[in-house]
């Protein structure tokens, strides 16, 4: 895939953010989101050129600062953890430069403090990095006894609304809808974002108010997930990942395991209350008329029919609680949905019927990477709406065999930050 960039602009200040055309691996600022099955890792990496380390030290002398790097995302399962702590030891993530950290606290503070004296910055232990979720707590003692960190636990649901604001409000083209196989970007009216409904789907499933920065509640969830649908993809298919459990799903049938509407009425519309012959009447329905056992069924039939059955649960449950609360924006993120075709439009489908074509569901770029964004914000808990006007380059992973290509599925966010006085 060849590299791309867009760029995107607020118009309210002068914080100006330039493109930056290409970046290497020098030190990183490093956040984790250890949240039920996957590690989720943002990390920040500065330019290693001397040009850009003379344009660093001059700049922050006359209080007017330029940082140019990347945000990296990356994700590994937990019980390859040792591979996380391998790729943190091999990149040096965990000796990042202190001057990187106390630049990007630079850039805030003087926006918030105009005029005054900067107070020191550096009181951050470089040892010390910012986690999230529950593997923060679970992993500890394995981060401190293997590289020496200690994790500077964030609490979860903060982290998420976060990393979700931050995403909608600075990234270009990062929210979407998607239906009937058309994808297209939002435009995010950043005076008109609140409230809207944020659904986090991971191992289980969390339903956000958020009003506004640190301002959200939430309000609803339920336990079938994305954990859900690998456990029972697992023992139904012996499908040894998320990933190739999803990939099965692609080549299946739902049809031959559910139960249709038209299966219950000759294959007729029930049109007395609007459902059509193809609407799903019970997930996996079939199986209870049918002599046949697991081994019968076609391992991608199963996996299509659970991916459908959890896709339409969530899809319905979110738009219920948006109605309850009177939201009309319902952003979906978490692992879970991997910017996979059929699961977003399941979802959508779902919220479109349920709300009779008055709402619309819609997707996050960085889905994944919410909690783990958040956490590396919570270094600098400023809000965003304090910030003037920025501009974010978004730059894909290139195409290759190597392991960090593959990790960057997601893509990273190229920025160079300047604030003038």
């Amino acid at each position: 895939m060849e590299r791309e960039g867009s760029q995107a602009k607020l118009t309210e200040g002068d914080l100006i953010v330039d493109q930056v055309s290409h970046m290497a691996l020098d030190m990183g600022v490093i956040h984790f989101s250890l949240a039920g099955t996957l590690i989720k890792m943002v990390y920040f990496s500065s330019n290693s050129d001397d040009q850009g380390k003379r344009s660093l030290k001059e700049n922050v002398n006359r209080n007017c600062p330029i940082l140019n790097g990347r945000l990296n995302f990356v994700k590994f399962e937990t019980r390859l953890i040792n591979d996380c702590l391998e790729f943190i030891s091999s990149k040096q993530l965990h000796h990042y430069d202190c001057r990187i950290l106390k630049l990007l606290q630079c850039v805030l503070w003087i926006k918030m403090n105009p005029g005054g004296s900067q107070h020191d910055t550096t009181a951050h232990d470089k040892n010390i990095i910012k986690a999230t979720g529950g593997g923060a707590f679970k992993f500890a003692d394995l981060f401190n006894e293997k590289l020496g960190i200690s994790l500077d636990k964030v609490d979860e649901m903060d982290c998420l609304v976060a990393g979700a604001n931050f995403l909608l409000k600075a990234v270009h083209q990062e929210a979407f809808t998607y239906m009937d196989g058309q994808k297209e970007y939002v435009k995010i009216d950043h005076n008109d974002l609140y409230p809207y409904l944020l659904v986090n789907i991971g191992s289980g499933v969390s339903m956000i108010k958020v009003d506004g920065n640190d301002k959200f509640e939430r309000v609803s969830g339920t336990s079938v997930g994305g954990g859900t649908f690998w456990g029972l993809g697992k023992l139904l298919t012996k499908c040894k990942s998320f990933d190739d459990l999803l990939e099965l799903s692609l080549k299946g049938n739902n049809r031959v395991i559910d139960m249709l509407v038209g299966d219950i009425y000759g294959g007729m519309d029930y049109n007395k209350i609007g459902l059509k012959s193809t609407a799903i009447a019970s997930s996996f329905g079939k199986a209870i008329y049918e002599n046949k056992e697991i081994e019968d069924y076609k391992p991608e039939d199963v996996a299509r029919s659970l991916l459908r059955m959890i896709s339409n649960n969530i899809g319905q449950i979110s738009y219920l609680n948006a109605l309850r609360f009177g939201l009309k924006r319902i952003f979906f993120g978490g692992f879970f949905i991997r910017s996979h075709a059929y699961t977003m439009d399941t979802i959508s489908v779902a919220v479109n019927f349920w709300s009779k074509g008055e709402a619309k569901a819609m997707f996050l770029r960085h889905e994944g990477f919410l909690g783990a964004l958040g956490a590396f914000m919570n270094y600098q808990k400023q809000s965003l709406d304090d910030l003037a006007s920025y501009q974010l380059v978004e730059q894909l992973p290139k195409s290759g065999s190597n392991e960090e290509d593959n990790l960057l599925e997601n893509g990273s966010i190229d920025l160079s930050l300047q604030l003038s006085r």
